[in-house]
């Protein structure tokens, strides 16, 4: 289509061209399965129930329940979950349930463990809220740690960058008005037929962040098509794959389908910045996505996707050889789905302490000072850590009063020896929640705040968080530190 418009123009391309079909394959955590298992004899109320482990939803009728992909199994953490039970069911494959309820009249059963396959199953239907992002912002990470998130594995320093969606192959990249994608609308999903019943969630079209609801038989469908993943220190999910046939009404749609990565633009994030509105680094092009490689502050630094794009343009050619065959039937829908709706943020009520309101003054010393004289700091402030500075005030180290103790034992002589050089620091508007995170995770008692010039603004220490918990001022219960 694009080189055809390209070549004859839209007026030629849509009397010449019937239908565009459009692809993306990509992990979509919003998505889930509901089951009927039929009553057992003595019959069951569920209550809590198991699927190879993984918790399921029960909150509906007595034997239904809902799978979501991102619940896992807490004896697999990381490795196995819902996405991977929707797979194994697919697949064919035996999943165990272990069910209790608390006994009622009608249902005295109080628990059952069973072995089943998706063919004992009255309804296995993939309902999924939120479904193929019409676009996604790309990740990169300015901190001096690895993190790990939903974008992947993202390296210090702005070391990699990655990114979702399959730009000009996404089906609402290519109907961005949604005149022929609707409530009803038939599409390719999981390797079966599924339809669009409604707006997904986060739905934000005005921005050009839709999103479609989405249902289909799971019965119908194939594992090759749905993939439980596994996204290291973050969790699981499902990868999903959706066709969508685009009908070319008119010269606007050909137009519109002829779009091409380098008219598609999407945010670059920083991930490293643990907050709801990350930075925006640069506006970059899917074109420069796909090429491996991006630029950032000068540097080129390599960029993955986390979607196929080879499995994306496979749906494309299923969906076209499915309409060809008079296998698949293109619908109309019944319903436009809505094209001013924005996505809002959560609302707060209780605010949450930032490292800026709980940090004190962090008490400092130059590289060349001598280790006696960081002691009687250390004795004189009544402080457990000096941040270690160069003449601008940016931080070069750090030093405990145990690494003190420790130097006078082993007979260290210069700071250099002892401090440590790889400091994990927080920045001023970072949440108390983010700073615990990493007192937790590196266990360590104490964080230099710093500002983006890596200059010391102040210190957040353990204690200063622990005596806040005690005195109960706006921090949420079951905080450890």
């Amino acid at each position: 289509m694009k080189e055809l418009v390209k070549t004859k123009g839209t007026k030629v391309a849509a009397k010449e061209v019937d239908v565009v079909t459009t692809g993306t394959f990509g992990a979509m955590c919003s998505s889930g399965a509901f089951l009927n298992f039929g009553h057992s004899d003595p019959p069951i109320k569920i209550e809590r129930i198991l699927i190879n482990g993984v918790e399921a939803y029960h909150g509906g009728a007595a034997v239904d329940c809902y799978i979501g992909a991102t619940k896992m199994d807490p004896n697999r953490p990381f490795e196995y979950g819902g996405g991977h039970v929707i797979e194994d069911l697919v697949s064919g494959k035996e999943v165990e349930i272990e069910a209790t309820g608390y006994g009622t009249d009608c249902y005295p059963r109080k628990y059952v463990k069973t072995e089943i396959t998706i063919h004992d199953l009255n309804q296995a239907i993939l309902c999924n809220p939120r479904n193929c992002y019409q676009r996604y912002n790309a990740a990169t990470n300015s901190r001096n740690e690895v993190i790990y998130t939903y974008m992947g594995k993202l390296l210090p320093n702005y070391g990699n960058a990655s990114y979702a969606g399959a730009g000009c192959l996404n089906p609402l990249m290519n109907d961005p008005d949604y005149e022929t994608i609707g409530i009803g609308t038939r599409i390719f999903l999981g390797g079966g037929i599924g339809y669009v019943i409604g707006e997904g969630t986060q739905h934000d079209p005005k921005n050009g962040f839709g999103t479609l609801m989405v249902k289909g038989d799971l019965k119908q469908m194939s594992p090759e098509f749905l993939k439980g993943a596994s996204f290291t220190r973050y969790g699981t999910t499902l990868y999903v794959g959706i066709g969508i046939p685009i009908p070319i009404l008119n010269e606007g749609l050909a137009k519109k389908t002829a779009v091409t990565d380098d008219e598609i633009e999407t945010n670059l994030l920083d991930y490293g910045i643990p907050k709801r509105d990350r930075p925006i680094l640069k506006k970059i092009k899917y074109s420069e996505l796909k090429s491996g490689k991006i630029e950032l502050n000068g540097k080129e630094i390599p960029v993955a996707p986390l979607s196929s794009l080879k499995k994306a343009r496979e749906i494309t050619y299923i969906l076209k050889r499915w309409i060809e065959k008079g296998e698949f039937f293109l619908a109309t829908p019944v319903e436009r789905l809505p094209r001013d709706t924005i996505f809002k943020p959560m609302k707060v009520t209780r605010e949450i302490p930032l490292a800026k309101f709980i940090m004190e003054k962090a008490v400092t010393c130059k590289v060349n000072e001598s280790i006696k004289d960081v002691a009687k700091k250390i004795v004189e402030k009544e402080v457990n850590h000096i941040v270690i500075v160069d003449e601008e005030n940016k931080i070069v180290g750090l030093v405990t009063s145990f690494d003190i103790t420790k130097a006078v034992a082993e007979g260290a002589k210069t700071l250099p020896e002892i401090m440590v050089k790889q400091v994990i620091t927080a920045s001023p508007d970072e949440s108390i929640y983010s700073c615990v995170r990493k007192l937790e995770k590196y266990k360590i008692s104490a964080l230099p705040v710093i500002d983006m010039d890596g200059k010391v603004l102040g210190l957040v220490t353990s204690e200063k968080i622990s005596a806040l918990i005690g005195k109960g001022e706006k921090i949420e219960s079951g905080t450890k530190i």
